[in-house]
């Protein structure tokens, strides 16, 4: 659902614990080894721009981590959509080659899913990126109502990618640009930045025959940009299902974070459903601020398998997390064990975020339906993460035997 190379995480994220949740009793927490603390602060430096740069080593042997059966079988499924994808796919972390993830992705099919957990056990070593202390939100499929056509009552527009949204790969201008991209348009022969929120909502896109679909609410329309993904239901009672197709360019901004900085909002009361309710209070306040986030997602319509992640495949709910994948490769499994009890086990790293930057940084999927946006909307957990790669990957980046120890290149 998502593709949400934009902002995965609800417009909340970075604000601290929001909302209370019950808490899941079917998944036992779980704790990780900490990395020793360092003894000296370390001088400040620019945040490293890969886990490989930043610094790995060995974690917990993967038979001590205490994972529910049903959470390891979810995991396995999604692992398998991955495959193909793992194999291929250049990584950008430096962690992982394409080769590989083989013997992996070469038994997961034939593995059963009574024994998930032995599949991972098997086939995969955990390492820490970084200090290995993890974050994580949490993202869901919304359903809004919509319409194909335009009609009264469904006045906002859902803009399919314009044609003259252009994306360039800076590094083949540098090298030192590896793993950067941005997104614009020509303008007298010049790339500058591609229109915002704003302008397009002013207009900028009007009677381009982009549009294809109405939205009925402009802001419940905002979380679903958010979201990447999601659900209009229709009139007639039917259901359109739309999922990202290209985003502006312009940084995202979580306006949660804006509203609290501000004093508009109190923290607590800062949740997805909290922020809605402020901005239906505060009409003309709500647009100016909404604005304040520039960036501006396209869509197409889904008929097949879906959500689609930024794999260009079907995410799985409870069991997909976006990530960095300059941290984390795509597809690569991730162990979390965090202070939100539902959060804890194997999950893969199937989707991204404009908002979802940096090592051990990630989006939780928690699927469609109230439940869902109970959770998503008030996830913020912090804890440990791990990163599960193929046995010997470890070897081969710390060029010592797999021993654990810690690799910084800069």
């Amino acid at each position: 659902m998502l593709r949400l190379r934009v902002g995965v995480a609800l417009a909340m994220l970075a604000l601290g614990a929001c909302a209370t949740v019950p808490q899941s009793s079917k998944v036992a927490p779980s704790t990780v080894p900490k990395a020793e603390a360092p003894k000296t602060e370390a001088p400040k430096v620019d945040t490293p721009a890969t886990a490989r740069m930043l610094g790995v080593s060995g974690g917990p042997d993967i038979a001590t981590l205490a994972v529910a059966p049903e959470q390891a079988r979810r995991a396995l499924a999604a692992f398998r959509i991955s495959c193909p994808s793992l194999i291929r796919r250049p990584d950008a972390s430096g962690l992982a080659r394409g080769e590989d993830w083989k013997p992996a992705c070469d038994a997961a099919p034939g593995w059963s899913d009574a024994d998930a957990m032995g599949f991972f056990r098997t086939h995969f070593e955990s390492v820490r990126v970084g200090d290995g202390k993890g974050l994580a939100t949490g993202y869901f499929e919304p359903e809004i109502l919509g319409s194909r056509t335009p009609a009264p009552g469904y006045a906002v527009p859902v803009y399919k990618r314009p044609d003259d949204l252009v994306e360039a790969d800076l590094s083949l201008f540098s090298d030192s640009l590896k793993g950067k991209r941005v997104r614009g348009r020509v303008e007298k022969g010049a790339l500058v930045p591609y229109h915002d929120r704003g302008a397009i909502e002013d207009g900028a896109l009007a009677g381009r025959g982009l549009e294809i679909a109405w939205a009925a609410d402009a802001v419940e329309f905002f979380f679903l940009q958010i979201q990447g993904s999601g659900r209009l239901r229709l009139p007639d009672g039917g259901v359109m299902r739309i999922g990202y197709d290209a985003q502006n360019g312009r940084d995202y901004t979580g306006i949660g974070k804006l509203l609290l900085e501000r004093g508009e909002l109190e923290r607590g009361k800062a949740g997805m459903q909290g922020i809605m309710d402020w901005l239906r209070a505060n009409p003309e306040k709500g647009r100016a601020v909404m604005r304040e986030n520039r960036s501006f997602v396209f869509f197409r319509e889904l008929t097949g398998a879906g959500p689609l992640g930024a794999l260009g495949l079907p995410v799985t709910p409870r069991a997909t997390v976006a990530a960095d994948p300059a941290f984390v490769p795509l597809g690569a499994p991730v162990f979390l064990a965090l202070d939100r009890a539902e959060t804890a086990g194997i999950w893969v790293a199937q989707d991204t975020g404009g908002a979802i930057k940096g090592a051990n940084r990630f989006d939780t999927f928690w699927g469609a339906g109230a439940d869902a946006r109970t959770i998503a909307g008030g996830m913020t957990a912090r804890g440990d993460a791990l990163v599960l790669l193929p046995r010997g990957a470890l070897a081969r980046i710390t060029g010592a035997g797999g021993d654990g120890g810690t690799t910084p290149r800069r």
